[in-house]
């Protein structure tokens, strides 16, 4: 858990925190309302998440356009939604379950992949060092996989089995 101790303040799960039985979600997760996205005036204003169709991406013609639409989502928003991009449907639910089933576990067994602010590979709630900062409401487990020299096979979990 030496992990932990990497962070400015005391890293508190939110799973623990929302099967606590608090009515409400503490101060510490909630966005001031200048700070929070307004539905309707970004659906109004024509703003919606990135959608990339990654079939693009097989085909020469539209290769160069895909390339720019993930570059400009990851540059403008930092993310986008994935569509065509071959995975099959069964897999997906099948990756589901499994890392439902390591959220499902004891805190004591998912601590021992508790991630750092260095990397913030592993199991974590927290994106940010900055003290007193306002968290985002989940519990994540951050992986790297390539390049190879930068995967931590010790952040991989041994449970459940199948992950």
């Amino acid at each position: 858990m030496e992990c932990l101790s990497q962070w400015p303040e005391p890293v508190h799960r939110v799973q623990c925190i929302s099967e606590s039985g608090v009515e409400a979600i503490p101060d510490r997760y909630v966005k001031p309302p200048s700070q929070r996205p307004a539905p309707q005036e970004l659906a109004d204003a024509g703003i919606s998440i990135p959608l990339v169709d990654l079939s693009g991406l097989d085909d020469e013609s539209r290769r160069a356009s895909t390339l720019r639409e993930i570059s400009d989502a990851c540059r403008e928003w930092g993310f986008f939604q994935a569509i065509n991009h071959g995975v099959p449907d069964d897999l997906l639910d099948r990756m589901r379950e499994v890392w439902r089933g390591f959220f499902h576990l004891p805190l004591e067994e998912k601590q021992v992949y508790a991630n750092n602010p260095k990397t913030y590979e592993g199991y974590g709630s927290r994106l940010g060092v900055e003290k007193g900062a306002i968290l985002d409401w989940g519990d994540y487990f951050f992986l790297l996989l390539l390049p190879s020299h930068v995967k931590d096979s010790n952040k991989w979990p041994a449970l459940p089995e199948n992950c």
